[in-house]
């Protein structure tokens, strides 16, 4: 595994940068992230790629969220529950969902991010973070 994987600095939120839904989610989750430990990298960015060669070979449709976490990598709809107990206090109640069947859990998450363009949009680039968060961003 490649140096820049292993050294990511926590937990890495890899999204699709120019969906609004998922730059959306990402500017929430920084806003709640008070310990400022989770980190983000774009799916066109070059973390993201290096992820996908040595976690998803034959990766080919980009996911809205995905969460590297020590060495895991968690897709679809565990992605969004393991961000939420990561995040702990109220938000860890939400990690309780991972009860619910992963068939029935991915088939709502998949509806979404397969509507994600036609029902919030989609940019022509991906965001550049501010200054004040240079430091949470991969690349």
């Amino acid at each position: 595994m490649t140096e820049s994987l292993q050294n990511s600095g926590g937990p890495v939120v890899l999204f699709d940068g120019v969906c609004n839904l998922c730059n959306g989610a990402v500017r929430f989750l920084v806003k709640i992230d008070r310990k400022k430990f989770l980190r983000f990298s774009a799916l066109q960015g070059r973390f993201a790629a290096q992820l996908k060669a040595h976690k998803l070979p034959d990766y080919q449709n980009a996911e809205s969220i995905l969460l590297y976490h020590n060495g895991d990598l968690y897709t679809h709809s565990d992605a969004v529950l393991k961000i939420c107990d990561l995040l702990g206090g109220g938000w860890r109640m939400l990690y309780l969902l991972r009860f619910v069947p992963g068939g029935l859990r991915d088939r709502l998450y998949q509806l979404i991010a397969r509507n994600r363009y036609r029902w919030f949009g989609k940019k022509d680039a991906c965001m550049i973070p501010g200054p004040e968060l240079q430091d949470r961003f991969l690349d």
